[in-house]
């Protein structure tokens, strides 16, 4: 018998190792996750477990919003080498995309493609069930009662109190004394001290709008209490328990409350039909919605109080407009029969507003979309500066470019999701650069026309500038807030690699005419000058540099240009066999699957149809062209009169200000722990300007000179150069953590540093 137990025993042991060891395949733990991400990312499909696997989440990549999981079908542990050489054969290898519908997977699969912009945010409008609490909390019109949980008492409300209550509560006292002196619209004077009493300190309170009737019915005794019918009957956990003595579970039972039944009271004047509520709209009213709007507006523009601009537009729609004996203030402890909540708010200020999104805008975005009217009007109309500096309008201009950059990506995305790829990649490859060509081409035609070379070397600096900041800041700047957030962030390095190569050979090539002028170019030196009396002492001479224009004209005209026009041929058409590539002869490496497990996979509205979208992109490309202009009337006054070197200004503000949106976007992939395409954003960018916006510039001269030679500094060549290699050599094992990420924006300052402190270039 004790034999027995003992093989009982053991083997009960056997099949609680064996159950815990299962178990522990399935379950990724913190340890081991990013372990796998690294190699799961590496491995070989099997087209048999296909259908098995792509119902179950991947670790190679988390979304909040969508999946994305390359390569991520597991190999059987039977399965051998020669097994995976016949999977590759057969070209079984797929990339699983999953998403809430089929438009956002398309959104999603056009993150990974070559030649698309990387985005972030949705183009459909998800199921409000779906979302999380806290993101339901920030969309909420604050008139329900929730649990409370903690003080009132916060930094944020305190910080309310000081910047909002104490004076919408002072005027609400003054009105208050004015309905008084009135005597008419004494009952508003009562219903303004209540308000006065409630945003001094909102929180913990709720207002409520009470039954006339029942209100009348609380005040007379003719009422009669009828209590409803008892439903405890039909529990039948209830009558088991009574007859079985086991311990149950408590069932919430409903108690019986009291239903009055008045007695009809005696009709009073309708809303509109008293004298005090005109009274109240000639000289309450006006003064107090004044106060609410500018609450309102202020609230909206600090953003994470948002809160307090619903409270005050609420109030104002609503609260105000309501006759004042049905407008009660209560502390939430205390909840009256048949009453209705109009506001209740339990926090001034959210910090998970900046997620807050209108009609599927950002709502910082939306912020700054007034900055843009405001920058046209006083740009164009005080073209003298008389009222505002050229320095204040250059700096609205920039700002407004944010904005537009902005409405130009949800455009792209919008009219990519819904499109076949070949119209998306048309799209991304024209209104893509939009934003960095109106200024260029801008810029070129002003200098064309004041016959200042200063335009050309800022382009050229804005150009590299981009560069630089795509390939060094933008992938720093990820790595060190996504390692901030996960330890040690792992990526494909194959994939990495690719994009690192294609990214060399393109700087290669933009950078090969200047090489070659090094080489063959005649050095030409201003300002030489000899000791005198003494013959054999050196020169001394001042601004020697590299003439390539009149005085050595055989050189440039007859080797460099047509150098220059090859490459401007070359770059395109490597950048269109990379979107064939992608497109057509292998599109069959991406494989869609649409997460239909809630049955909305079908069901999607998007923010932005493609007309609108496309109406969209149009008008911002106009704004975008205007702002451009006022850029370049405006920069003279700055690069004229300041002591910061020009390269500074077009490496820095011009050339990094435009990618703020792509930088954002960057950011919340790594977050997300998804430091792929938070890579792949620098990467995308910077191919972009090497192979569409410079060729694009090279044609723009040929038909229209406005001087622009393809040939750079000795600083923007080897800084490029060196900021290339720094990124291969980081990309090499596929892994990144937040010291190589600082190691990145470090060496991106020191460059920053050097172009600071760095001459003029000539002409300025």
């Amino acid at each position: 018998m004790s034999h027995c137990k003992g093989n009982a025993s053991a083997d009960g042991q056997r099949r609680r190792r064996r159950t815990t060891t299962e178990s522990s395949d399935h379950h990724w733990d913190s340890e081991c996750r990013a372990h796998r991400r690294s190699s799961v990312c590496d491995r070989l499909c099997v087209p048999t477990l296909q259908s098995d696997v792509t119902g179950t989440p991947s670790p190679c990549a988390s979304h909040q919003l969508g999946q994305y999981t390359p390569k991520c079908l597991s190999v059987p542990r039977g399965c051998t080498s020669r097994c995976i050489d016949d999977c590759c054969q057969e070209g079984s290898c797929r990339t699983t995309i999953r998403a809430e519908n089929e438009v956002e997977a398309h959104r999603e699969a056009n993150n990974y493609r070559f030649g698309f912009r990387k985005w972030k945010s949705h183009v459909t409008e998800r199921p409000f069930e779906h979302r999380s609490e806290d993101i339901k909390e920030l969309y909420s019109d604050l008139n329900f009662i929730k649990p409370v949980r903690g003080s009132p008492i916060s930094v944020g409300n305190i910080v309310y109190l000081f910047l909002f209550g104490w004076w919408i509560s002072l005027v609400y006292l003054l009105v208050c004394i004015l309905m008084f002196i009135s005597i008419i619209g004494f009952p508003y004077g009562k219903l303004c001290f209540k308000l006065a009493c409630y945003f001094l300190w909102p929180f913990g309170k709720a207002i409520q709008k009470t039954s006339r009737v029942v209100k009348d019915c609380l005040k007379s005794s003719d009422c009669e209490a009828i209590p409803e019918e008892d439903s405890t009957e039909a529990t039948p956990l209830m009558k088991s328990s009574s007859s079985v003595a086991v311990e149950t579970v408590p069932v919430p039972v409903p108690i019986p409350v009291p239903v009055l039944v008045p007695v009809p009271p005696p009709q009073r004047p309708t809303y509109w039909c008293r004298v005090s509520t005109y009274v109240w709209l000639l000289l309450g009213f006006p003064l107090l919605a004044l106060v609410h709007c500018l609450a309102c507006f202020l609230a909206w523009l600090l953003v994470f109080a948002i809160p307090v601009a619903k409270m005050n537009g609420r109030t104002l729609k609503t609260i105000l407009l309501m006759p004042p004996e049905e407008v009660h203030v209560q502390k939430l402890e205390k909840q009256g029969y048949e009453t209705t909540v109009i506001l209740c708010c339990y926090h001034a200020f959210n910090w998970n507003y900046y997620k807050y999104k209108v009609d599927g805008i950002n709502v910082f975005a939306v912020n700054l979309l007034p900055l843009v009217i405001v920058t046209i009007v006083i740009g164009y109309v005080d073209r003298e500066s008389h009222y505002v500096s050229a320095e204040a309008k250059f700096a609205t201009a920039v700002s407004s470019i944010i904005p537009l950059s902005y409405y130009i990506g949800m455009g792209i995305a919008s009219i990519s999701a819904q499109s076949n790829f070949a119209v998306g990649a048309v799209v991304n490859a024209t209104f893509g650069s939009i934003t960095e060509m109106t200024f260029y081409i801008t810029a070129l035609l002003m200098g064309h026309r004041a016959g200042n070379k200063c335009y050309e070397e800022i382009v050229k600096a804005a150009l590299t500038g981009t560069l630089l900041g795509c390939i060094l800041f933008i992938p720093g700047i990820c790595m060190i807030i996504g390692g901030l957030k996960h330890r040690e962030q792992r990526f494909n390095s194959r994939s990495a690699g690719v994009s690192s190569a294609l990214l060399f050979i393109s700087v290669g090539g933009v950078f090969a005419p200047t090489l070659f002028s090094k080489a063959y170019g005649r050095l030409v030196c201003e300002g030489c000058s000899i000791v005198q009396g003494n013959l054999t002492a050196p020169f001394s001479c001042n601004n020697c540099h590299y003439d390539l224009t009149e005085n050595n004209w055989s050189l440039f005209h007859c080797h460099i240009e047509p150098l220059v026009y090859t490459i401007s041929v070359l770059l395109p058409a490597a950048y269109l066999i990379g979107l064939i590539f992608t497109l057509k002869t292998h599109s069959h490496i991406y494989d869609i699957h649409i997460n239909d497990d809630n049955g909305q996979g079908h069901g999607h509205v998007v923010h932005w149809s493609r007309l609108r979208a496309l109406v969209v992109l149009i008008m911002a490309t106009l704004l975008m062209a205007a702002c451009a202009d006022l850029i370049t009337e405006n920069i003279q006054p700055i690069i004229s009169h300041s002591s910061i070197s020009q390269y500074f200004v077009g490496v820095t503000v011009l050339a990094m200000v435009p990618e703020l949106p792509e930088i954002v976007n960057g950011i919340q992939f790594a977050l997300q722990n998804n430091i792929s395409l938070s890579l792949e954003v620098g990467s995308c960018i910077a191919v972009q300007v090497c192979m569409i916006q410079i060729p694009l510039l090279i044609l723009f001269n040929a038909f229209y000179d406005v001087g622009f030679v393809l040939i750079f500094s000795d600083l923007h060549l080897w800084a490029s150069i060196f900021s290339v290699i720094l990124v291969n050599y980081i990309f090499m094992d596929g892994k990144c953590d937040y010291f190589q990420g600082t190691a990145l924006v470090v060496v991106y300052l020191i460059l920053l540093a050097v172009y600071f402190f760095a001459p003029s270039p000539i002409g300025c």
